[in-house]
């Protein structure tokens, strides 16, 4: 009698979990859809404006090499804050009614200095790149005043949309994993474009000599490594976060650089191809928005104990790939859509649907199936040598998906070309 009870009760907590799973798995695909199309928008508006870039990359040689960076670098330093701020929301340590604490002032305080510290690093790597694959580029003092000019405009923006979809997407019931990242990473691939176009109307309009310039780059370093000191003092959690989060996010420059040499060797291709040109932010932006969701749900996962960090994935893991996967069967040939629809509406030839989707599907397919093993171990080697995963999945897992999407991409493209031409 008791063993048949326990079967029944089996079979009815058996119909409950699938039900609850069904309903899960349908609440995680709307609301990362949802965010992906959102980041759509953003990435292909970047597209665009790539495509119409021609005159800076002939002004400012060697700027190609620098995009793809800053680009990741955006959604790395302010992925991992949403990061951070939707693992506290989930477990408590931060109200979800909007109120700043020392906890959120902490976040705030080091993703503003990272964004610098980074900025510069960056300007630092696009130019040895240059140098090491003898392209053409300007001065170093030019990359890093850009950058570092765009940086700081793009801390302005990026600070508070973060926050405010944040809290906003908790507060509405909807998950922050599942919204975050893609949103703030689209958004991030929608303003860092103008950013730098910007910086370079401000370099240009304050019309610097060279010693002028000497006097304010330096003046500039000494005050970002001012705050990156008191930020490193100021309390343990941020020293924390700076500890883990800067050697990884130079780490990501250094990936991100070598996205841009891919790219910038690739130029004459992708000027023949101009809806190839505008697919590259969209595909590395969704794809990059992608592997954030996974990284968030994977590293809140481990914090709340859903997920083991274990030698091989499993259980709620594998379930996890496997949304990944339903997720990119539908946003990748949709952008390969979206990227060919623009270039034909802005009167520019591209390189046919029948191309497009193909390649755009493809690279994601091959893409994805690399790079949610990388997160997974990321994830939980991080977890189990007790550093926090907020600090480091998103990080290291969008750099090596924009480094690998661009080499991904361009190859599937030569070979989908060369084979139907």
């Amino acid at each position: 009698m008791k063993k048949q009870q326990k079967m029944i009760r089996s079979s009815l907590s058996a119909r409950r979990l699938s039900e609850f799973f069904s309903e899960y798995n349908n609440r995680i695909i709307k609301e990362g859809l949802l965010a992906l199309l959102i980041c759509a928008v953003g990435d292909l508006i970047a597209g665009i404006v790539l495509g119409r870039m021609t005159f800076f990359f002939e002004t400012f040689p060697g700027l190609l090499v620098v995009i793809p960076g800053a680009i990741g670098m955006r959604g790395n330093i302010f992925g991992s804050f949403a990061s951070r701020l939707s693992t506290s929301l989930h477990i408590g340590l931060i109200s979800p009614q909007f109120e700043f604490s020392e906890d959120l002032n902490n976040n705030i305080f080091s993703s503003f200095v990272l964004t610098l510290i980074l900025s510069i690093f960056l300007a630092v790597i696009a130019k040895i790149f240059c140098i090491l694959l003898h392209y053409q580029s300007m001065a170093l003092i030019d990359f890093i005043l850009i950058c570092t000019i765009a940086g700081l405009l793009s801390n302005l923006i990026m600070l508070p949309i973060t926050m405010f979809v944040s809290f906003k997407s908790f507060e509405y019931g909807w998950d922050p994993d599942n919204i975050t990242s893609p949103i703030i990473a689209g958004f991030g691939d929608l303003f860092t474009l103008p950013a730098i176009i910007v910086s370079i109307f401000i370099l240009n309009a304050l019309n610097f000599n060279l010693i002028v310039k000497d006097i304010v780059l330096i003046l500039m370093v000494f005050a970002i490594l001012i705050s990156f000191i008191y930020c490193y003092r100021l309390s343990d959690e941020t020293r924390t976060i700076l500890k883990q989060s800067t050697p990884i996010l130079f780490l990501c420059s250094f990936l991100g650089g070598s996205a841009g040499g891919i790219l910038n060797s690739s130029l004459e291709t992708l000027l023949t191809n101009p809806s190839l040109l505008t697919l590259i932010p969209l595909f590395s932006g969704e794809s990059g928005s992608l592997i954030s969701i996974l990284g968030a749900r994977l590293s809140s996962g481990l914090h709340s104990g859903l997920i083991e960090p274990l030698s091989k994935p499993k259980g709620e893991t594998l379930h996890n790939f496997g949304i990944c996967f339903i997720l990119c069967i539908i946003i990748f040939p949709l952008i390969g859509i979206l990227a060919e629809v623009s270039s034909i509406s802005l009167g520019t030839v591209g390189v046919g649907f029948d191309k497009i989707i193909p390649i755009s599907t493809l690279s994601g397919l091959i893409l994805v199936s690399i790079m949610v093993f990388v997160v997974y171990y990321i994830s939980t080697v991080s977890y189990n040598n007790n550093l926090d995963p907020d600090n480091i999945v998103i990080p290291v897992s969008t750099s090596v998906t924009d480094s690998i999407s661009s080499l991904v991409l361009i190859s599937v493209s030569l070979f989908i070309l060369g084979a139907l031409i």
